[in-house]
């Protein structure tokens, strides 16, 4: 699943092609037909995420709301289109761009007091301008639930996915199964404002990178890492591998459904 680095990417990418601008909606698949012929000949006036929601303005009739999930994909292309696939269930479309939307968990048109009520259930989101980390704070220094539980709570902090999970505990030494009630204010500060610096480069670069420089490929005399998913990482889909700093093996576990990685070495605090 895209984390919120990627949702607040798109929205920038959603704005750039089409904000301002009156768009063509088609929903080839079928899906979101109702909608697509609501939106299609209005103007986008914004863009926005929050966590892992993508909300897409026009003041005539609402905002789209869309959330990927797990298999849900956003392309952008240059005009001229070629002809949709019927797996599209939303393309957008203007003189110069077009964007197809596959496979979302949800698209659907919302008003705005419908888009109030995700943003009510979301928690903070580092990579917006008004949120902070106080009010994740709060339940996070009450909770009995480990932090690495905590912090894939999207109601408790919004956009955090299993790649920021795994290396903000990382590379703050902290120990995935210490409870949230255990952290100090001065551990969770640290972690929020590791969260905004991090996420706000993986926007700006499209992709994760959480190695500090010092422990790149070429400072450490190591290869860089070969993966899927991109980005020098610690401790993130490197099970059984050694630690970049102490040696130690890097472990995994599943956590909350999804799979954790730690180093044992270095996070035991």
């Amino acid at each position: 699943m895209p984390e919120g680095h990627t949702i607040h990417r798109l929205a920038a990418d959603h704005f750039e092609r089409f904000g301002g601008r009156a768009v063509r909606a088609a929903s080839p698949q079928g899906k979101f037909a109702d909608g697509a012929a609501l939106v299609d000949g209005q103007v986008l006036e914004a863009a926005e995420a929050h966590g892992k929601h993508l909300f897409l303005g026009f003041a005539a009739t609402g905002w789209v709301h869309i959330h990927l999930g797990l298999f849900g994909k956003l392309g952008f292309g240059t005009t001229p289109a070629p002809p949709p696939t019927d797996t599209v269930r939303l393309r957008l479309l203007n003189e110069r761009h077009y964007a197809d939307l596959r496979g979302p968990t949800a698209c659907a048109l919302v008003t705005d007091a419908d888009k109030q009520a995700i943003h009510d259930r979301l928690g903070p989101d580092p990579l917006r301008a008004d949120d902070d980390g106080e009010r994740a704070w709060r339940r996070i220094s009450r909770s009995r639930t480990s932090v690495a539980a905590l912090l894939m709570d999207q109601k408790i902090i919004a956009g955090v996915g299993n790649v920021y999970r795994a290396e903000v505990l990382f590379r703050h030494g902290i120990d995935p199964y210490r409870l949230g009630r255990d952290l100090t204010r001065s551990e969770w500060d640290a972690i929020w404002s590791d969260l905004v610096v991090l996420m706000r480069e993986g926007v700006r670069n499209n992709r994760i990178d959480t190695v500090r420089p010092e422990h790149e490929p070429e400072a450490m005399g190591r290869p860089p890492r070969v993966d899927d998913h991109g980005g020098e990482v610690y401790v993130y889909r490197r099970a059984a591998q050694p630690c970049h700093l102490c040696g130690t093996d890097v472990r995994t576990a599943e956590l909350a459904a999804r799979n954790l990685f730690w180093c044992p070495g270095c996070q035991t605090r």
